[in-house]
């Protein structure tokens, strides 16, 4: 299977029964970067640095299984299924391993990778994230409350966990752009994804993670802070940590010294 240039439309693979919706950007031929989205988000939050690294990257965005244009299957699933569904989407673009990079869910199913499926990582970049996100009581409220209401109540408080005041105030298009990108998001696959939040917890596994691993943190960052970017680092041998003056979603608060870590970690 050849794929090279930019695939601007994105195609589906299709991955236990469900449809997994991904771009890619590049030449084949360079090594592979995987990236993960957030929750509510979906691949186009990946815009800065797939447009900045393609030229040294063969780059794989998608959608996270209940996002986006990917489905969810509708029946519950866990932290392995999200991370398995990464190793299909290798297997189908007939890549034995890749770079990946995670930002907050994502993060856990890059976590989840490296300690289950090492063999397919080069590189892991776990960015604002940690070990467990929140508690499991709030995220099932949270998946409650959806399935119950919508995404409105859960759209319309985002900005203020996402980003500083500041970025906010600068980049209100951009802001609102992610923000209705949420409330624009299946409930029911938005929820499935909060019960994913709600039952993992890897604070006993990622000691062993043995991939070259960057870990990325934002200085403001209320939801997976600083200090939870310093315990993964204590755990995982060799782990590098870089801050950026940002919020939640530092990719696209500080989206140029973002990219420059990945690419000086990657290259």
């Amino acid at each position: 299977m050849t794929h090279t240039g930019n695939d601007t439309a994105g195609k589906t693979c299709v991955v236990a029964g469900i449809g997994l919706h991904y771009r890619t950007d590049g030449d084949r031929a360079k090594p592979c970067l995987v990236l993960s989205n957030s929750l509510g988000t979906d691949l186009s939050m990946w815009d800065a640095q797939a447009a900045a690294l393609a030229g040294d990257f063969f780059v794989v965005r998608y959608d996270t299984r209940g996002h986006g244009q990917s489905a969810s299957g509708g029946a519950p699933f866990g932290i392995d299924r999200l991370g398995l569904d990464v190793v299909a989407l290798l297997d189908h673009l007939d890549i034995a391993r890749a770079a990946v990079c995670g930002i907050s869910m994502g993060g856990l199913t890059g976590q989840w990778l490296a300690i289950h499926q090492p063999r397919r990582l080069t590189h892991l970049v776990l960015a604002n994230t940690a070990a467990r996100i929140g508690g499991a009581a709030p995220w099932q409220l949270r998946a409650e409350q959806v399935r119950r209401d919508g995404m409105a109540a859960v759209a319309d408080g985002a900005a203020a966990r996402w980003f500083t005041p500041s970025f906010i105030a600068q980049e209100a298009a951009t802001v609102a752009r992610l923000v209705a990108t949420l409330r624009d998001q299946d409930a029911g696959g938005y929820a499935a994804c909060c019960e994913v939040l709600a039952q993992t917890d890897l604070h006993a596994a990622v000691g062993t993670i043995s991939v070259p691993t960057l870990i990325i943190a934002g200085e403001h960052d209320p939801v997976t802070t600083l200090d939870d970017a310093r315990w993964l680092q204590r755990q995982i041998a060799g782990a590098r940590l870089a801050s950026l003056p940002a919020s939640h979603i530092s990719n696209i608060e500080a989206a140029d010294l973002f990219t420059e870590q990945l690419r000086t970690f990657l290259l």
